[in-house]
């Protein structure tokens, strides 16, 4: 099993995500909770792509913090 990090963001009325640690893997939904599942199926889908290419599948070096700040 392997975790990779996912941002998600709010695209106008709907969201995307990509993983950065997988450039060009992608998704978008109109929920967090749809983008969530279409981030999980790109990602399998661009892991067997890879795969398929050859090509070494990369080990997540990203981490995700989130910080407090007094504004």
């Amino acid at each position: 099993m392997i975790r990779y990090a996912i941002v998600i963001e709010k695209a106008g009325g709907s969201f995307s995500a990509y993983v950065p640690d997988l450039p060009g893997c992608v998704a978008s939904g109109s929920s967090i909770q749809e983008v969530e599942h279409e981030i999980r199926n790109a990602i399998v889908f661009h892991i067997e792509g890879m795969r398929d290419d050859g090509i070494e599948i990369p080990i997540p070096t990203s981490t995700v913090e989130y910080l407090d700040i007094a504004v």
